[in-house]
């Protein structure tokens, strides 16, 4: 394990974002803005369907957020992909807002070190889903997706939207206080992680999450998208922390029926763990720096394992596409690139997860035949 540095965490309104930027991480903040040039691109989902978007923010007025004391009550933001109807005249959205893009631009390389300090222009990477496009008709299944510690939610959009495409509901949840920037109505909370965060923090982090996913829960009744979701087939999956908290979600929670872990600890509650008698698919990188940890953590635990060859950690997420990008513009450098994602095929690794995440819940949630 490697020495923690306590994780930084700030409130910045929206109109302060590059100046706070600048006290925060330096004067190279707007620099870094101003020299954004490369610009980076998704895979398409393989599915049939095209992918519609949504984006909200939760307010759970029954706990106070455990982060960020004086902000009093919780709140969360949820993006929701669903297989549309039609997506013509339907504008696709951006990976990350312009003021998100902007701050993300300087703590890049400080939630992951290796991504550049500059020279990118991420307000220009553009997800597959077309904001506010009708759904199509039909009662679908609902996967819950929770990011990397440290990551925001849209980092995961790659393997959400393929997901999307084939036939289900897969709501993006963000975790403002463990998530490098989320943009909510209160301000714009950023946080930055460093190290494999210490037994308290890690404690904080995924009880903080499993209550913000069974909140989520109990909200996605209530949402405009609700006649699309069917809420008795529920699945989730995780990375990282999120893929912790995807199993313990599943192993607490009777309305889940089935969660994919992709690298997460299974350490912090080994007795609620072992007790788990629902389907679970695990997947982990031959690469992983704390693999030692992680393969013991999984001892015991009944589920399917797949192991990427020539792969890193952050496999799992959008930089599996991004990553190889930046190298190949010169601005990541290999050693990075195997840290971050591995020095192996990344398209071939990720349409091995794409087709394993996919068939698991084909099997557990069948997409079909369920109006």
């Amino acid at each position: 394990m490697t020495p923690h540095d306590a994780p930084s965490r700030r409130t910045v309104t929206k109109g302060a974002l590059l100046g706070a930027a600048a006290v925060l991480f330096g004067s190279g903040a707007a620099r870094a803005a101003s020299e954004e040039t490369a610009a980076l691109r998704l895979p398409a989902p393989t599915g049939p369907h095209p992918v519609g978007l949504r984006t909200f923010v939760l307010t759970d007025t029954s706990r106070n957020d455990p982060w960020e004391p004086a902000a009093g009550v919780r709140e969360v933001k949820i993006s929701v992909l669903y297989p549309a109807r039609t997506v013509r005249g339907f504008p696709r959205a951006p990976q990350l807002t312009p003021d998100e893009a902007g701050l993300f631009a300087v703590l890049a390389s400080r939630v992951h070190p290796g991504l550049p300090e500059a020279g990118v222009d991420w307000g220009a990477v553009l997800t597959h889903g077309h904001v506010d496009a009708p759904p199509l008709p039909g009662r679908r299944p609902v996967l819950l997706y929770t990011p990397g510690g440290g990551d925001s939610r849209t980092l995961g959009t790659t393997l959400a939207e393929d997901l999307a495409s084939h036939g289900r509901v897969v709501v993006l949840v963000d975790h403002p206080g463990d998530a490098s920037q989320v943009e909510l109505p209160s301000g714009m909370r950023v946080t930055v992680l460093r190290g494999d965060p210490d037994p308290d923090l890690f404690r904080t982090m995924i009880d903080t999450r499993v209550a913000d996913l069974r909140f989520v829960l109990d909200r996605l009744g209530e949402l405009p998208l609700a006649p699309v979701m069917d809420l008795r087939r529920i699945g989730v999956y995780g990375h990282s922390a999120g893929g912790t908290a995807a199993v313990h979600a599943l192993a607490g929670d009777d309305r889940i029926t089935a969660g994919v872990n992709l690298e997460g600890y299974l350490d912090l509650d080994p007795e609620l763990v072992a007790r788990l008698d629902r389907p679970l698919l695990m997947f982990r990188t031959d690469g992983f720096e704390f693999s030692d940890r992680l393969v013991r953590s999984w001892v015991g635990v009944q589920a399917r394992r797949v192991v990427l060859p020539d792969a890193n950690h952050w496999i799992f997420s959008d930089y599996a596409h991004l990553v190889p990008q930046l190298q190949a513009a010169g601005l990541v450098t290999a050693g990075a690139r195997a840290r971050l994602v591995g020095a192996g095929d990344t398209r071939a690794a990720t349409a091995v997860v794409r087709r394993g995440v996919r068939s698991f819940f084909d099997r557990r949630l069948p997409a079909a035949g369920h109006r």
